[in-house]
């Protein structure tokens, strides 16, 4: 056999790097994305941010110049997990956010718990309110926490916050996979300052001063 196949973008690559677009105002280019639901899914809980998104073809467009609101509606989350990842940038940038919780109000069992013990310990003063995950006037701060259990989704929530935190945050026990290797690498391109990405342990030095994503989506593995 000869011949030449098109591997598509990695779909747990092109959520949280949709999600990180909020955290800068402007027009944000990402090529190589997976016309999938879940990436749909992703632009609509950015659009109901206010956010404008367009794709074309492989490429996602995004303009967060504006945002006018911080809630993302049970609706849209209870479909996709990963419409958490917008809680971080949202505190980040604007200092408020009002995200449901994946399950609704039973969140006992939900593994976000590393989300929220790792933003409150920078600070966010997070509370759950009638299945809805709320933070106020929130102004993130470095801070050092470990992750008892490796959590990919935990590791890119932190990293996307703490790259406008004030202060140095070290997140010890991260995930390694691919996905959060790539998000970071971007962060950097964008002016963020990550040290030890690939390893267990990051320190990453909170900038006030970022610019917009250009990238292509890693290849799914």
């Amino acid at each position: 056999l000869s011949g030449r196949v098109e591997i598509g973008g990695a779909k747990n690559a092109a959520l949280p790097l949709m999600a990180a677009t909020l955290l800068v105002p402007g027009v944000h280019t990402l090529r190589n994305v997976p016309l999938l639901s879940d990436t749909r899914t992703m632009a609509r809980v950015l659009e109901t941010l206010g956010a404008k998104v367009a794709f074309h073809n492989h490429t996602c467009v995004v303009d967060t110049s504006d945002l006018d609101s911080f809630e993302a509606p049970y609706d849209l989350v209870r479909t996709m997990r990963a419409s958490v990842y917008v809680l971080g940038p949202l505190l980040a940038r604007l200092g408020d956010a009002r995200v449901s919780l994946p399950g609704g109000c039973a969140w006992g069992p939900r593994p976000i718990n590393l989300h929220l013990e790792g933003l409150n310990a920078m600070n966010a003063n997070l509370e759950v309110e009638h299945g809805y995950i709320v933070g106020r006037g929130v102004r993130l701060k470095g801070a050092d926490f470990h992750f008892g259990t490796v959590s990919v989704g935990a590791t890119a929530q932190l990293m996307m916050a703490a790259v406008r935190a004030e202060g140095v945050t070290t997140l010890d026990n991260v995930a390694i996979e691919p996905d959060i290797t790539a998000l970071a690498e971007v962060l950097v391109a964008c002016g963020a300052e990550i040290e030890g990405i690939g390893s267990r342990r990051l320190t990453i030095r909170g900038v006030k001063t970022m610019w917009p994503i250009d990238t292509a989506v890693i290849p799914d593995r």
